[in-house]
């Protein structure tokens, strides 16, 4: 896997937030996978909790200021970087004013769901990708963490398919066991329908619960991770349903396992 180029895009990213099992685990992947010589970049959520002045992220000119349509609206996309200390990686942070300022990640002060967490999810799916784009940086894997982060797959293989630049990309999506209670927004599919992606495609998060949305995730992936020990019983059946490989929750040997796994997914040269 040595200078192969990994993308890593997930919800929550040590130390930027809170450690959490998803938010370790996207970090030791990226970590181990740039201890071995692999070219990395990690992407996640600017959320307004992070301290900008404490992890030095500051805003990247050049990459900033396009606009995403988000349900026929113009959303402006600010790219703000940080390095990891002592890791010499980079994390590219997708940010605007209106979805990621306030100071909270997915809840309001009395547990419920931001209204707008469905349209935070396609800005941030949409950002990941246009950033990339700018950047040129062609990965071979893309590895999917949490499920704001996991309509990302579908918008790949649908929205961006004949985008070149991902041609030869394999989408790998772990799971973790941290679901949230209820739906978002009913609206999504049809939001998600406006970027002419078919009702076939959309099918699966007509209703988008946290089942559902790593259900379309699934679908769209090219390999599986167990990220937590405990997965559903419903996602684990659906995914039996699928033709793709599937690596389990690992304890001891993540690095080596992981990369292995990656390694598998890539066509010989």
């Amino acid at each position: 896997m040595k200078d192969k180029r990994i993308l890593f895009v997930s919800s929550e990213v040590v130390p930027y937030l809170p450690e959490t099992e998803l938010s370790s685990t996207a970090f030791n992947a990226a970590k181990n996978a740039h201890s071995k010589g692999v070219q990395t970049r990690i992407f996640m959520p600017r959320f307004g909790v992070i301290n900008e002045r404490r992890h030095q992220l500051h805003e990247v000119i050049r990459l900033s200021g396009m606009n995403l349509v988000v349900n026929d609206m113009d959303m402006p996309l600010i790219i703000k970087v940080a390095s990891i200390p002592k890791e010499r990686m980079q994390v590219y942070f997708i940010d605007n004013e209106e979805y990621f300022k306030r100071k909270a990640v997915f809840t309001d002060e009395d547990g419920d769901l931001f209204e707008d967490n469905d349209e935070r999810a396609i800005f941030f799916a949409k950002g990941v990708i246009e950033t990339v784009k700018k950047l040129n940086w062609a990965p071979d894997i893309i590895h999917v963490h949490g499920w704001m982060a996991s309509l990302l797959p579908l918008y790949l293989k649908e929205f961006y398919k004949e985008e070149p630049l991902f041609t030869e990309s394999k989408i790998v999506t772990s799971l973790y066991n941290n679901p949230f209670e209820g739906t978002l927004d009913e609206t999504l599919v049809d939001k998600v329908k406006f970027d002419n992606i078919s009702e076939e495609k959309t099918a699966t998060i007509k209703t988008p619960n946290f089942t559902n949305i790593l259900k379309s995730a699934i679908e769209n992936s090219d390999g599986i991770i167990h990220g937590s020990e405990e997965i559903s019983e419903e996602l684990t059946s659906f995914i039996e349903t699928q033709d793709i490989p599937v690596l389990g929750f690992q304890t001891e040997n993540l690095k080596e396992s992981y990369l292995e796994f990656y390694a598998n997914l890539i066509p010989a040269n």
